[in-house]
């Protein structure tokens, strides 16, 4: 039965992937693996989440040899090791912030195979 909500409709496509990431947020420069990306964002594993609406530069490729992206974004949601438990990894949800490089991470995601 239905309670006449529905869920939110997603503005881009989402896909699961392994990709190293660099984020940089207070000077400071960590890896991570991202496991979601989208055309607005993206959510990767790390043992240290930055709190909620804190500013973030992301680096990545899609593929190897591929372009290099840089976008700017900010962290929509966070899961603190601790709240981990069993199916929850550390780590958090990052919003893109720069419509043009997120335009030219969504353009890629959709050229990529399978």
């Amino acid at each position: 039965m239905s309670d006449g909500a529905s869920a939110p409709v997603r503005r881009h496509r989402r896909r699961t992937v392994r990709i190293v990431t660099e984020l940089e947020a207070g000077g400071e420069v960590e890896r991570a693996l991202a496991t979601t990306l989208g055309g607005g964002g993206l959510v990767v594993e790390t043992a240290r989440p930055l709190p909620r609406h804190a500013p973030v530069r992301i680096r990545f490729a899609l593929r190897k040899g591929g372009p290099m992206h840089r976008v700017a974004g900010r962290v929509v949601f966070c899961h603190a090791p601790e709240a981990g438990g069993i199916g929850r990894v550390a780590g958090m949800g990052v919003e893109f912030t720069d419509p043009t490089a997120a335009a030219c991470v969504a353009a890629e995601l959709e050229d990529l195979p399978g």
